[in-house]
């Protein structure tokens, strides 16, 4: 019975095209549809249906994870139409069930809509890239693109390191080795530090959640290799600030060196529903030229946002700016991109002269930011 309601829900999870299937006990199921819960019309979920529906998909070493420590993550596959991401716990002393719909496609940067200069970060042949954002902003499947790019471009060794596997790559023009945590590898470190021994170009760490894969990682960008990275950050800003601020106060000053010379690049992302149906990423993009690095290695990351927003010419963007470009286009809806942004009084600010009819240039954006600079003289930009 268990089988073929799972089965029901995960067509309905398809054919909806939802994001996200929610098992609670207490209340019928609840999908993800254009970034907004919708409750399904059918039973109310007891504590034994979401048991029999955890067991019926659940691996039995994910089974034994949840009893040990209250929760288990997996990736399976719904027959042809789908692959899902699994997370399994315990609330309240009952089994909740979250899962998240893999595309079956894999997107390229011109269907995720991703800033040009991001394909150029592809092509450098070692370094840090940082693709950062909230959970459920479409993190992987920016990095997915990045890899099955790679893998149509260069003939590299890629090395991906997931919690679990959600996007399967085959070997194209390079050769792609998959790894997954609790069935190919114990921890994200052990096995970066393996795969250094194993003629890597690329490598993909799913996410860099601890101090020691933090370190694993920044020591595989410096020494020869180019690493793609997730955190659950928001802006280029706060990222370099959360990495330095994960170790200990006297290896910061090293790590901040270290970072510097070894971060290529930092993309952080927002979806967001559009006008009408569906949804669409806002990004921002830091690429690192000298200046940035100098601004990391002296301590000052509180002047990147001014860069960013200067340096059009590299290719960068500030995630505000696209987050107006997308109201000022009319694909979103003004509180929608407010409440996606770094800094919503700003922006607001922004509208409300947009709205006025009173729109200001590049030279007039940098002064004002020159202007709130905590150093107080204008940042030389690099355009």
């Amino acid at each position: 019975m268990a089988e073929i309601l799972v089965d029901k829900l995960l067509q309905t999870v398809v054919n909806r095209n939802a994001s996200d299937l929610h098992l609670a006990v207490g209340q019928p199921p609840v999908i993800r549809h254009d970034g907004r819960l919708v409750r399904l019309e059918t039973k109310v979920l007891s504590a034994e249906d979401t048991m029999a529906l955890m067991k019926s998909i659940t691996p039995e070493r994910c089974q034994q994870e949840l009893q040990e420590c209250g929760g288990s993550d997996f990736g399976f596959a719904f027959g042809d139409q789908a692959r899902f991401r699994v997370s399994i716990f315990k609330q309240k002393g009952v089994v909740g069930l979250v899962l998240r719909q893999i595309p079956q496609k894999l997107l390229d940067f011109k269907d995720l809509g991703t800033p040009p200069a991001l394909v150029e970060l592809c092509h450098r042949p070692r370094g840090l890239v940082l693709v950062t954002g909230p959970t459920g902003s479409g993190k992987t499947t920016t990095l997915a693109a990045m890899i099955d790019y790679i893998n149509e471009t260069f003939d590299h060794h890629i090395i991906t390191i997931e919690d679990p596997i959600e996007f399967y790559h085959t070997h194209k023009k390079s050769t792609v080795n998959q790894r997954e945590l609790g069935v190919d590898v114990p921890t994200f470190a052990e096995a970066i530090r393996r795969a250094l021994r194993q003629d890597p170009d690329v490598i993909l760490v799913g996410e860099m959640r601890d101090l020691e894969t933090i370190e694993a990682a920044i020591t595989a960008a410096e020494t020869g290799h180019i690493v793609f990275a997730t955190l659950h950050t928001t802006g280029a800003q706060g990222t370099i600030n959360r990495v330095i601020d994960v170790f200990p106060t006297n290896q910061q000053e090293q790590i901040r060196t270290q970072l510097s010379v070894s971060v290529i690049g930092i993309l952080s992302q927002a979806l967001l529903p559009k006008i009408g149906k569906g949804r669409v990423a806002a990004y921002e993009l830091l690429v690192v030229t000298p200046a940035v690095s100098n601004l990391i290695r002296e301590n000052k990351t509180y002047r990147i946002n001014s860069v960013i927003q200067t340096s059009h010419k590299q290719g960068m963007i500030l995630l505000d700016d696209h987050l107006f470009k997308l109201w000022q286009d009319g694909v979103c809806e003004k509180r929608e991109v407010l409440f996606r942004a770094n800094n919503a009084e700003e922006l607001a600010a922004k509208i409300a002269r947009a709205e006025r009819g009173m729109f200001e240039d590049e030279d007039e954006a940098r002064r004002r930011l020159a202007r709130k600079d905590r150093g107080g003289a204008p940042i030389k930009s690099e355009t």
